[in-house]
């Protein structure tokens, strides 16, 4: 049985405020002890899993901005080889077995119409599935599975997790902000469509969660990568405010 457990949503580019809430967790003297996630919160999750600290992987989502590597990455109009290159760029390793904490990746297998969760076997490949838009990305073909984004299915994974922690920490980046939106293109469409298809399923996991976050993040694109500090202290915001809550984990 863990301790702690915590679980990532998907989300794109907004996903980098789970690095801010894992540092704010961890300035509260909190580690988590196992983690799961979807989609972009799954890459993350698996970096902090494999030992990186909040701070090194915004470092490395900054990095690779620069370099051009992840300027398509979260949009959804990445390459699977793209992806296969931050992997290898940040030393991510390809098994989960050689990971310092246990990891479950969700991922929806279109052939079966299910969602599936990994905490075993090919670790880049699984990710990869987890992060493939449908439309955009072409299905991982995984043993039996075809995977897609985790996010259509279970974006804030709690299935496999719960059971085995004594508290469970959510995350989420999706909060629908019922505004005015001035424009609506392309993109913006496609991120609402996303937001309402999850938002029933995201309740439901929520329930499952001790303490369940949504960091405020209504004036930034899960598509656009020009604000990752702002989106990682928006994270360290939401564990900040609720201080005294999480003081009473230790």
């Amino acid at each position: 049985m863990f301790k702690i457990g915590l679980t990532l949503s998907g989300g794109g580019t907004r996903s980098i405020a789970h690095m801010g809430v894992l540092q704010g967790l961890e300035d509260l003297g909190i580690r988590p002890d196992a983690v799961a996630g979807a989609s972009a919160g799954a890459v993350l999750g698996a970096l902090y899993a494999a030992g990186r600290s909040p701070r090194q992987i915004l470092e490395a989502v900054k990095t690779s901005v620069s370099s051009g590597l992840l300027n398509k990455l979260f949009s959804g109009l990445f390459t699977a080889d793209g992806l296969q290159q931050f992997f290898k760029v940040t030393g991510l390793p390809n098994r989960f077995e050689y990971l310092s904490l246990p990891l479950w990746v969700s991922a929806t297998d279109l052939r079966n119409c299910r969602a599936v969760t990994f905490s075993d076997g090919d670790l880049h490949k699984i990710l990869l599935g987890s992060c493939a838009i449908p439309g955009v990305f072409s299905p991982v073909h995984y043993r039996d599975h075809e995977l897609a984004d985790g996010g259509i299915l279970d974006n804030l994974p709690v299935r496999e997790i719960r059971p085995l922690c004594e508290k469970l920490i959510g995350s989420n980046v999706n909060k629908i902000h019922v505004s005015a939106v001035k424009t609506m293109n392309r993109l913006r469409v496609l991120e609402r469509c996303f937001h309402l298809v999850i938002a029933e399923q995201v309740a439901v996991s929520a329930t499952f969660c001790d303490h369940y976050l949504q960091p405020e993040l209504g004036r930034y694109s899960m598509f656009e990568l020009k604000y990752p500090d702002q989106i990682f202290r928006a994270g360290y915001r939401a564990v900040m405010q609720h201080e005294k809550v999480f003081r009473r984990l230790l």
